[in-house]
């Protein structure tokens, strides 16, 4: 089953003394690249999106000390630890106040190829159009989805909300490809949202699940999909059932990750 957990994050709400005992927790290689950042909410984005993948094979029975995690050739991480049954993949996004991250376990394999997840903010510069908005993008969607966003009998928050879920359902099924960035062309993939249908190089995406969600957070709201490639002839598109996706505030998931792993 594809699962999402979505951490919150406000800089306000968290302690600076909590991100110096979380720090401890991720290997020294990942320690340094996360103390790189010059912003502490972009260090603690990235140690909290470390210790989600930790924080699940724990749950799985996992000890701290035989996590292994790897990264493909074009630097996706993935689970490096034999003998997990069923075999777990893991994708990790995130964008403004929200890191997710969508896993599932199975017939994996590889199992960095097989998951991907991706999160926006539906937000817009309010001095643009939508058009103006799009315009700068275009080149990257379909005519058909140009006309499903820029669609004259929708609002324009609507169109937004349109032009969001196309672009993170294309970028959740590039990254479950396991393919860097630049290596597969996105316009390849045309989501027309209304009809739920998802196109690839102009066949259906069959054996693909793509599986939506959405949360609000600060006033804002997020809109992601998480997708993984099953096999069979479908294409299944939904939204996620409640049990499927956790939302987390980011304080005590890592209060409880200090707990957990230490």
């Amino acid at each position: 089953m594809l699962q999402v957990w979505a951490i919150t994050y406000n800089r306000a709400d968290f302690p600076d003394a909590l991100y110096e005992r979380a720090l401890p927790l991720v290997d020294e290689p990942v320690r340094a690249k996360i103390q790189k950042y010059v912003r502490r909410e972009d260090a603690v984005r990235s140690l909290i999106g470390n210790l989600l993948p930790r924080m699940l094979l724990k749950r799985r029975g996992v000890a701290r000390d035989t996590m292994h995690f790897s990264v493909t050739e074009t630097n996706k991480p993935y689970v490096a630890v034999p003998g997990i049954d069923p075999p777990l993949a893991y994708n990790v996004t995130h964008d403004a106040s929200i890191v997710a991250m969508a896993f599932g376990a199975g017939d994996l394999q590889p199992p960095a190829f097989t998951i991907g997840v991706d999160v926006m903010c539906i937000k817009k510069d309010a001095r643009k159009t939508l058009k103006e908005f799009v315009d700068e993008v275009d080149s990257q969607l379909t005519k058909k989805e140009l006309e499903i966003i820029l669609d004259p009998s929708i609002s324009e928050t609507e169109g937004l909300t349109r032009f969001y879920w196309i672009w993170t359902l294309k970028e959740a099924y590039v990254k479950s490809l396991g393919l860097g960035i630049g290596l597969f062309e996105i316009k390849r993939i045309e989501y027309n949202v209304p009809e739920e249908q998802v196109l690839v190089d102009g066949k259906p995406a069959n054996g693909w699940q793509f599986r939506k969600f959405k949360t609000q957070y600060l006033g804002e709201s997020y809109v992601g999909v998480a997708s993984k490639f099953i096999g069979g002839r479908a294409t299944t598109i939904e939204e996620i059932d409640e049990g499927s996706l956790v939302v987390y505030d980011a304080a005590p998931f890592v209060d409880r990750a200090v707990e957990e792993l230490v």
